[in-house]
């Protein structure tokens, strides 16, 4: 199970600032931070607790910027994770918004935007002790995968899949190809280019994974039998887009789901004979 970091009570100096993140993982950052009660806007998707009070401006690639000027942000926090949001961005910047966009791929990125974020609303020091605490939550997970993985005789293969129609997976420059890397296992399409591709049904079958993830982003309820359907023997665990769609620091949830679902595999029989 994921440890959790005692987020300590801010200073009564502290200035607060009227903030507006602009994608979930952004949010998630300020959550950890403790100062949502900061935030006057934010997209849609955003969905941590205590969000009652800010203006909701759409979702993430479709913000009314407009409506989120009205509100007087004193920084923007956008992002370039998701294809199509530097349309946002550029919005965001015509407008005369201060913005921070952050964009961040392997574990060592997020916890620089961590820490980035913290200097950017006063608190560096606490910034410092959450990217310090998920960078080392990110290695306990990983050593102890490693070592049940240990007995494979090479690294398992996982398809993390964001939509099933058109088949839409992580690739070579997501941040998953990285997180199975610190788990002792392999992206099943690192060798492709991007950060996500659509894929036929052949292509996914030539990959040869070991497991598959039901990650399908922005649905309500995932559906694995979609994927079991597909008849290609592999097994499919169902872990959220909030968990590995991400880049913040809900990736740990992610992390720690993909390390028990990698440990509930059956190691290959080439293996065993080693064991």
């Amino acid at each position: 199970m994921t440890q959790a970091l005692t987020i300590p009570s801010r200073p009564d100096t502290a200035p607060p600032l009227r903030l507006a993140p602009l994608v979930c993982s952004n949010t998630e950052i300020l959550e950890v931070l403790g100062v949502l009660d900061w935030v006057v806007a934010v997209d849609s998707h955003s969905d941590s607790p205590g969000l009652e009070h800010a203006v909701r401006l759409g979702p993430d690639q479709q913000i009314d910027v407009p409506l989120l000027k009205a509100q007087a942000p004193d920084l923007v926090l956008a992002s370039l994770s998701v294809p199509g949001l530097e349309k946002v961005v550029q919005e965001v910047r015509d407008a005369g918004l201060k913005c921070l966009v952050l964009d961040p791929i392997t574990p060592e990125d997020i916890a620089g935007d961590i820490r980035r974020v913290g200097e950017a609303v006063g608190l560096p020091e606490l910034g410092q002790q959450q990217a310090e605490h998920f960078l080392a939550e990110l290695n306990r997970i990983g050593q102890q995968s490693r070592k049940r993985l240990s007995v494979w005789p090479r690294l398992p293969r996982v398809a993390v899949e964001w939509w099933p129609k058109p088949i839409i997976a992580a690739t070579q420059e997501s941040w998953v190809t990285h997180m199975l890397d610190r788990l002792g296992a392999e992206n099943a399409f690192a060798a492709r280019p991007g950060r996500s591709s659509p894929l036929t049904l052949e292509e996914v079958r030539a990959a040869q994974p070991d497991l598959m993830t039901c990650s399908w982003c922005g649905v309500r309820k995932l559906r694995p039998e979609v994927m079991e359907a597909r008849g290609l023997g592999v097994p499919v665990v169902c872990i959220p887009e909030t968990g590995l769609g991400r880049p913040g620091p809900r990736l740990l949830e992610g992390m720690q789901a993909l390390a028990e679902a990698l440990a509930g595999l059956p190691v290959p029989e080439a293996a065993k004979s080693f064991s």
